[in-house]
């Protein structure tokens, strides 16, 4: 999730029981031409393993020179990414766009594979379209070209983010007396009910939880314990969720510079304090306030006023 799991936030998710994590995905185009803000991504430490660093492009060699470079910042996996949605990725071909050249996508996969020797793993989509949901033999495919995991989402990259994950296609996959390496599951995994619904109907071996976790690190002690207990832990209290977010924050702007670790904050904010009544008004001052002593007197002030909610 680009702007969303960089160290500052992985650094929360670890500290709530995020089994494995994922760098921000970073550019081959960017990394081969040592931009900055990519070189930056590909920053870890101890702390977070096992982490994977995220790579997407669309062109094989500049793929294949990426992971080389991904390698030496010793991550435990190299991930490939074919399933961002998003419009100006999937269109040049890259993340979800990929899914409409699997021979490409297959090719650049067993060349990477070959290049490292960490091992390679695989973020996906159920296909390109309602009329291309190809998973079944994309997954026999990457597997056979020496791809360790594979991630999928339950959507296609027509859907991006709308209406609900059909895990039925991933469910199959895992299924298949032909696959044998782990398969994870991905999709609208918003609370630990899910979570074990989906352990428990399609027999995957992992979840992945991603838009769910955006200002609600603790998802990941949530789940963990509920599939530990079959117990629900309840929700932090406010003063806990402000104290969360002021960790948050002071993570941020120890990890980046200028401006950006308050813009990328602003959409945890909301979430962190989500549902509280009548707060409207200090929301728009904690998304629009550009100094950081300004930002912490509010976050104060959110424990002061609704402490007791």
């Amino acid at each position: 999730m680009d702007e969303v799991t960089d160290l500052s936030f992985r650094f929360m998710c670890k500290r709530f029981g995020a089994a494995m994590m994922y760098t921000e995905f970073v550019s081959s185009d960017g990394l081969i031409r040592s931009a900055g803000a990519s070189v930056a991504k590909l920053r870890i430490y101890d702390y977070e393993r096992p982490i994977g660093i995220q790579l997407y492009g669309h062109l094989v060699d500049a793929m294949v020179e990426a992971a080389r470079l991904a390698e030496q910042a010793h991550p435990d996996v190299i991930d490939i990414n074919f399933g961002c949605p998003m419009k100006k990725i999937a269109n040049r071909g890259a993340g979800s766009g990929m899914m409409r050249d699997v021979p490409k996508m297959v090719e650049m996969t067993r060349q990477i594979v070959r290049a490292v020797r960490l091992p390679v793993t695989v973020k996906t989509r159920l296909g390109w379209d309602e009329s291309s949901k190809n998973i079944v033999e994309v997954a026999e495919r990457l597997q056979d070209v020496g791809v360790q995991a594979l991630a999928i989402h339950g959507r296609t990259r027509s859907q991006v983010y709308k209406g609900e994950a059909d895990w039925t296609l991933i469910g199959e996959v895992k299924r298949n007396p032909r696959m044998v390496i782990p398969i994870i599951g991905n999709g609208d995994i918003k609370s630990p009910e899910k979570a074990k619904e989906m352990f428990d109907r399609y027999g995957v071996d992992g979840v992945m939880v991603g838009r769910a976790s955006y200002g609600r690190p603790w998802i990941f002690r949530e789940i963990s314990h509920y599939l530990d207990t079959g117990e629900l832990l309840p929700q932090p209290a406010v003063r806990e969720r402000v104290a969360i977010a002021k960790l948050h924050f002071a993570k941020s702007l120890e990890h980046k510079q200028g401006k950006s670790s308050i813009y990328e904050m602003r959409r945890h904010f909301c979430s962190y304090f989500k549902c509280l009544p009548d707060f409207k008004e200090t929301r728009l001052k904690l998304v629009t306030a550009e100094d950081p002593q300004e930002i912490f007197a509010l976050l104060s002030y959110v424990g002061e006023r609704w402490g007791e909610e």
